[in-house]
């Protein structure tokens, strides 16, 4: 990307100007965002001065904020409320939603106030509008080669209200419809120098279905999750029954691993349903009505479990040793207070909206805290997976070491190919998919995550008498052979 230089006198990778182009983008998202707080820092002294701001000068940091909202964010849906309180930036992204031919925006907006009350302003200036993603890179290259110097002068963009309409009231309420199929960022634009805004936002959206028109709030593309979940939620309750048979069946063999698997197993089962629910009951009326405490509560528990699940299944914690080490320990010290800072993150990110300004930033934590958990609990897989082979070296038994050394090898495989594809390639798939086809994006993790279940409860399973460990001489010896044979693991 060619670079452009900035009102800081920065440089900052050129934003694409065709849809195609776009994509690339993701990859400059921490970079963007570095070079978003050194301008903040350096333009601050200037507001201070007799230098004349443009609105490109007031504005870049803004513009960067909503490229990287339009990036990384996903469909909100829900009736939303927003308090803006003296803000004065230029740009402010409210919500996102896909719309479909028969879609209608409710925006309401009270208590409104500016912080000059010159009846000179131009109020055409300030206002809502809406746009899709496509349409805002575009609008950012019209700001850059000074075509316009607010986003509300660009023909790209659909006003939904500007505050020249008031007529002197601090509220309005107005719907808007919108027929052209496509996802829409709702936006507001304070394109007026040093002047604060502040009231109290409600945005509604939604796609009128049926011959009723009944209101569907959830966005185009999202409208079937709640089948979705619940499909999924019968399916791992359906699992732990089978696990319990499994338990009572084998009763002999049973560690208290097994306990613990069944227990992630039933709260990923009652996560889903709570997330079911909680999408049904938004599609329908635009609020969870308290479906989403127990949703947040059982993500809470399912994604710590899960998390401490992979850390003792990576060091044999009860099928291969009674005690944790205490290097295995200082891991799930570090893993269980990530989770509660990635899930507090989560609700944060869930319940304050993009309007927020610290939404980023709680955004990139979220990230950053996710990632590492992911990468701790590696370490106990990798330790077991030397140890093992430390002890077919000395306690004759290599046939034995060489089952479970294998077995934890695939296990460690398995863990890094769950976590690319969850993480990285299902972010991938949202950003090249349609908003039309989003439900693929969240069928291919809930398949995957299934199948990671799966194979973790297959390889793991209690067994009477396992034929792994029942070996006669030739086996020790051809597996001692092997064993001599194998290059060193490494990460």
């Amino acid at each position: 990307m060619a670079p452009y230089t900035t009102p800081c006198g920065k440089y900052a990778p050129r934003i694409p100007t065709t849809p195609h182009q776009n994509i690339p983008f993701n990859s400059q998202l921490h970079r963007a965002l570095e070079e978003l707080h050194n301008c903040i820092r350096d333009l601050s002294p200037l507001r201070d001065s007799n230098r004349t701001l443009t609105y490109m000068d007031l504005s870049s940091r803004s513009l960067w904020i909503l490229v990287v909202f339009l990036t990384i964010t996903t469909s909100f849906a829900e009736i939303r409320k927003s308090e803006i309180r003296s803000d004065d930036r230029p740009i402010i992204p409210l919500d996102e939603f896909g719309f479909t031919h028969t879609g209608r925006l409710e925006l309401d907006a009270s208590k409104i106030s500016l912080s000059n009350t010159n009846p000179d302003l131009d109020l055409s200036k300030v206002g809502f509008f809406l746009c899709t993603r496509d349409a805002w890179v575009h609008v950012i290259q019209q700001l850059e080669e000074e075509e316009i110097t607010c986003a509300l002068q660009s023909d790209l963009v659909k006003h939904v209200f500007t505050f020249n309409k008031l007529n002197r009231n601090s509220s309005f309420s107005t719907v808007f419809s919108e027929n052209d199929a496509d996802q829409y960022s709702l936006v507001f634009a304070n394109c007026l120098r040093d002047v604060k805004v502040s009231m109290d936002v409600r945005s509604a959206m939604y796609n009128l279905e049926g011959k009723n028109g009944g209101r569907d709030y959830l966005s185009a593309g999202r409208t079937v999750l709640p089948k979705v979940y619940f499909l999924f939620s019968i399916i791992y309750f359906s699992l732990a029954a089978t696990w319990i048979y499994v338990l009572y069946k084998k009763r002999r063999t049973v560690f208290a691993i097994h306990f613990f698997m069944l227990g992630v197993v039933v709260l990923k089962a009652s996560n889903l349903l709570c997330e079911a629910e909680d999408k049904s009951y938004i599609k329908k009326t635009g609020n969870a009505h308290g479906w989403d405490v127990l949703f947040y509560i059982f993500n809470f528990l399912k994604g710590i479990t899960l998390f401490t699940l992979i850390v003792l299944i990576g060091t044999g914690w009860s099928f291969l040793k009674p005690y944790l080490q205490d290097k295995e320990k200082k891991v799930l010290m570090i893993v269980i207070p990530l989770q509660v800072v990635a899930n507090f993150a989560q609700v944060v990110i869930d319940e304050t909206g993009p309007y927020g300004q610290d939404w980023v930033t709680w955004k990139q934590i979220f990230l950053l805290v996710d990632v590492v958990c992911c990468c701790a609990v590696l370490f106990p897989i990798v330790w077991s997976i030397k140890n093992l082979r430390e002890a077919a070296k000395t306690d004759g038994k290599a046939a034995v070491n060489l089952v479970k050394l294998t077995l934890f090898r695939h296990y460690y495989i398995v863990v890094i190919c769950y976590i690319y594809f969850t993480r990285v390639v299902v972010y991938a798939l949202e950003t090249i998919t349609s908003y039309k086809y989003m439900w693929t994006s969240v069928v291919a993790s809930e398949l995957a995550t299934l199948a990671f279940y799966v194979f973790t409860g297959y390889k793991f399973r209690p067994e009477v008498h396992n034929p792994y460990f029942v070996v006669d001489d030739d086996e020790e010896e051809a597996a001692a052979e092997a064993l001599k044979l194998e290059d060193e693991f490494e990460l």
